[in-house]
């Protein structure tokens, strides 16, 4: 029996209706549309409204990606929710996922990677599926980043916005060669390698110190101290250490393959801010065209970025079958890391 190889049988993603726009942003900061834009690449972004939940906004995402896979919640056994602001601290988002999704059969647990989630919760299904524990494993990213914000930090708080974004994955029986993998009739795309990365040491450079068991219990004193709303540290040294890991990550995926970059259609990356991307394509000599960009509609929604972007592309027609594209993702942790996939 050869080694199992992994398809993606569907995309999904699912973005709050409510848009907050650089000029709603004016009215309540001593910022600017053009200024905003100019340093992140971020015209809008979406907010989830008070009463919604990491898990709504996730079910939608997921139900819209098994839609496409052509799978019923029977099928699902694996469920990975990747995210850093779940509905609960325990029990899990994936549990709460789980239970919304009425996905009786399936395990479910969340993997915690900041921006670079999605590829992470890719990397723990897919090593799932090749052992043959399970079949089918559905990977669901998703954000309320508004809800960590200081709302007064001008710097930060541009930045980011909330949704989620998913993917149906399936192990397949086949022989490792050129044989394409077939699910219900129809040619699915494949994993062909997923790289992750971490390094704890400099993980103080993007953190959301309160909410675990160094500030519990919340008081009024790690309230009034912000310990609740994200910091970005050291934010210059942070870009060229994000530029430097994107750009690797980028040129890990390829070499595993041996594909050149040139014969890469897309890079889809974590959107993290336009100029970061702008000089990973530089570093990458590669033209910024092949950068596939959501941020100016999306900001930046941490682990739901990929994916959304992702389902975005395959539902605009922007990816064909045969394209190689790579994701790639840095972020909090630090964390980074890409994948090769041919659709």
């Amino acid at each position: 029996m050869g080694m199992k190889r992994i398809g993606i049988l569907g995309t999904g993603s699912y973005l709050p209706e409510r848009v907050l726009s650089n000029f709603d942003l004016e009215k309540v900061l001593n910022t600017n549309d053009e200024w905003i834009f100019k340093r992140t690449g971020i015209r809008e972004r979406r907010i989830a409204e008070p009463h919604i939940n990491a898990s709504d906004l996730a079910k939608e995402a997921s139900l819209r990606a098994m839609e496409m896979a052509g799978i019923t919640v029977e099928d699902l056994e694996l469920i990975v929710m990747t995210t850093m602001t779940p509905d609960t601290a325990c029990p899990s988002g994936a549990n709460w996922l789980e239970a919304k999704l009425g996905a009786e059969k399936a395990v479910s647990f969340d993997v915690t990677a900041a921006c670079c989630g999605f590829i992470f919760g890719l990397s723990v299904a897919e090593a799932y599926l090749k052992a043959g524990i399970f079949k089918v494993a559905l990977v669901a990213s998703v954000e309320i980043m508004s809800r960590t914000l200081d709302w007064t930090d001008r710097e930060s708080c541009i930045l980011w916005g909330d949704g989620a974004g998913a993917a149906i994955l399936k192990g397949f029986e086949v022989a490792l060669g050129e044989e394409p993998l077939i699910h219900q009739g129809r040619e699915v795309a494949e994993i062909l390698s997923i790289h992750i990365h971490t390094d704890g040491a400099n993980g103080e450079n993007l953190l959301l110190p309160g909410g675990g068991s160094k500030t519990t219990p919340i008081s009024y004193e790690s309230v009034d101290k912000k310990l609740h709303t994200l910091k970005m540290i050291k934010a210059n040294e942070s870009v060229r250490v994000a530029v430097k890991r994107f750009a690797e990550a980028a040129e890990e995926a390829a070499n595993s393959k041996g594909i050149p970059l040139n014969q890469v259609k897309w890079i889809i990356p974590h959107q993290a801010n336009l100029r970061i991307l702008q000089q990973m394509a530089k570093r990458l000599n590669i033209p910024f065209e092949k950068v596939y960009l959501t941020i100016e509609k999306y900001g930046n929604i941490s682990s739901a970025t990929i994916p959304i972007a992702l389902d975005d592309a395959v539902r605009s027609g922007s990816i064909q079958k045969g394209d190689y594209i790579i994701l790639n993702g840095f972020g909090g942790g630090l964390t980074w890391g890409s994948s090769l996939i041919r659709w």
